[in-house]
């Protein structure tokens, strides 16, 4: 009996670990593949019925339900490694989705280019000599006096400060004395009322409270003023408070429709704090106002079709089948891509599956070389360490000149280079204040 009891434990142990909980995120974000709005703990695959949404498993990784490998969205360029003279500053993108991402342009995870946010650093300037202590600021007993100078000696530079109080002030005597003027204490305390509680539109009891004028008292050499007013001020009695009435919850109110209709949403009950309100400083109902349930709509959500990357251009042809190869006459050639993995009535992609330009075709054509122009400037590589550097180059090219276009681009095919006297050319220049490398 004891073997049977252990087996039907064990079983349940089994089956609870097999149906693996996930927490399910309604939004995953392709500029920062960050999850978002916590939905609930549910198994993967009623999670991921919707392709946009996102979970995280107990490494607590952001992952997305996104059938295909893509790339999210560059990042904001972060800020400048230096505030002034040059440094670098960096964006990133992530592979989300299942698989790997293409990189056909190996454009990688990091970009990193340099950046100059001031081209000088600030340089502190230099104070002028104090200037004359101006007149003291009363004309009777104790004041104060104050001097100035200027930040002006070097004026500072590039932003840049002096450091110090540019005002100095001491105090000064006229040693004239000062009348002084009678002053209000501060009141005393209500006095008691003569009843402990109000009937609402007969409140006819009032209270009082004092002051005295010796605050300060008013001289008799040179002759003060005496206080201005009453030292006796009364009201309605107050802060007696009405009996209070606690609130207390009405009735759960029907459920909500899920919030999708397809894939994991959200289902409210509510309940109003109205049986009864509370009053007169009673205390509000305890507890949620709302509370909320996972549902599911096990219906695969639409699934929109994404772009492959463009295939490669086809030869260059001219229809009237005139002979174009090694001749400067324009032919046309074309490109394609597929719209892959739209689903359960997702949307098709938007754009051209063709792509058509005109060419020219140098395919085996012998050509002399001729040096190109400089390249832009690369992106800083590594992205880290003190080696990193930005490079551009002039290579041997074929010579277009005779063609109607300068643009490489145009031309289709490898052709026979002559670059026997052509030499190639790179430049390299080193990028400052890197980031250090970690690990």
């Amino acid at each position: 009996m004891n073997l049977i009891l252990w087996g039907i434990v064990l079983l349940g142990i089994y089956v609870q670990q097999s149906v693996s909980q996930i927490d399910c995120y309604s939004a995953f974000s392709v500029s920062t593949g960050k999850c978002g709005d916590l939905l609930g703990q549910v198994e993967k695959d009623a999670c991921c019925l919707n392709p946009n949404y996102g979970y995280t498993e107990s490494d607590g990784v952001c992952r997305s339900c996104w059938p295909q490998a893509a790339w999210t969205q560059w990042s904001s360029w972060s800020e400048c490694s230096m505030s002034c003279t040059e440094g670098v500053r960096q964006r990133r993108r992530s592979c989300y989705g299942n698989g790997a991402c293409s990189d056909p342009e190996n454009l990688g995870t990091v970009q990193t280019e340099p950046c100059e946010e001031n081209k000088c650093c600030p340089v502190e300037g230099g104070w002028s000599e104090w200037g004359k202590w101006q007149p003291c600021s009363v004309t009777c007993k104790k004041g104060l006096t104050k001097r100035q100078r200027t930040c002006s000696s070097p004026l500072p530079q590039c932003g840049g400060s002096c450091i110090g109080e540019e005002e100095e002030t001491i105090p000064c005597d006229t040693e004239i004395i000062c009348p002084t003027h009678g002053g209000w204490s501060s009141w005393g305390g209500w006095g008691p009322c003569p009843v402990t509680c109000i009937v609402e539109g007969h409140n006819i009891q009032r209270e009082s409270r004092k002051r005295t004028c010796n605050n300060p008292t008013r001289s008799m050499v040179p002759l003060g003023r005496d206080c201005e007013g009453s030292d006796t001020d009364t009201r309605p009695c107050s802060g007696l408070p009405f009996c209070p009435i606690d609130g207390n919850w009405g009735s759960w109110a029907g459920s909500s429709p899920c919030s999708v209709s397809c894939g994991v949403g959200q289902q409210l009950q509510r309940r109003l704090c109205d049986s009864p309100k509370p009053t007169h400083g009673g205390r509000p109902c305890q507890g949620e106002e709302q509370i909320q349930d996972l549902c599911t709509i096990r219906v695969p959500c639409p699934i929109d079709g994404m772009w492959t990357e463009w295939g490669e251009w086809g030869p260059c042809k001219k229809p009237s089948m005139r002979e174009i190869n090694c001749r400067v006459r324009e032919g046309n050639r074309r490109r394609d891509r597929d719209c892959d993995g739209r689903k359960y009535e997702g949307n098709f992609c938007e754009g051209d599956i063709v792509q058509h330009e005109r060419c020219f075709d140098i395919k085996d054509c012998k050509m002399k070389g001729v040096l190109s122009e400089w390249s832009e400037w690369s992106y800083c590589k590594p992205n880290c360490g003190p080696d990193s550097a930005q490079t551009r180059e002039r290579i041997c090219v074929p010579d277009i000149s005779a063609y109607p276009t300068q643009d490489l681009n145009k031309f289709s095919g490898k052709p026979k280079v002559d670059c026997n006297d052509v030499e190639n050319q790179t430049e390299r220049r080193p990028c400052k204040n890197v980031p250090e490398c970690k690990g």
